[in-house]
């Protein structure tokens, strides 16, 4: 995958602002707390690029492995930032999260999520969706033991979509440098 301008892979190439990782031929984004996500699309016309959400602790878990680490966040100084393009979906949630404005409906696109093979095992547990906007932060996607320990995000979600034409991933937009 080719690395655009602004973004830099070394301290000898694009801005070091920008910087993405190259591990074992994969290009990854690191977060403010220390994980890795891979790098699935950068597209340098729009400003963005797609990680993928991580996967779950063992695949028998509804515990995302980013749990430890409260989920996925940015640096707010940071050119980065998460776009409205995201359907969150939170799973293994605590009752509180019902005092929430989420969408924790049966008609939430997490409870088909959960149909799927790939979410069986967060199956009758609580699970809501959002859709990240300006009102919400965008340098995080939280989650905790005490609210919920699992999420993907789906990047231009369509409600009316089989689940086979989802695009799993946390949609990244960047702003040009000054």
């Amino acid at each position: 995958m080719d690395v655009p301008y602004p973004l830099s892979t070394s301290y000898n190439c694009g801005n070091p602002n920008y910087k993405v990782y190259c591990k074992n031929d994969t290009l990854e984004f690191l977060s403010s707390v220390g994980f890795y996500y891979k790098i699935l699309n950068i597209n340098p016309y729009t400003s963005r690029l797609i990680i993928s959400p991580p996967p779950f602790i063992q695949k028998d878990s509804c515990r995302s492995s980013d749990l430890s680490l409260g989920g996925f966040k940015i640096d707010e100084n940071s050119p980065f930032n998460i776009s409205s393009r995201n359907t969150v979906m939170l799973f293994n949630c605590s009752e509180n999260i019902l005092l929430s404005p989420l969408n924790c409906s049966l008609s939430s696109p997490c409870r088909r999520f959960e149909e799927a093979s790939e979410g069986r095992n967060c199956k009758n547990k609580l699970c809501c969706s959002y859709l990240k906007d300006a009102s919400m932060t965008s340098h995080r996607i939280r989650i905790r033991d005490a609210g919920c320990t699992a999420y993907i995000s789906l990047v231009d979600f369509k409600p009316e979509e089989s689940i086979n034409a989802w695009r799993y991933g946390i949609d990244l937009q960047w702003l040009p440098p000054n």
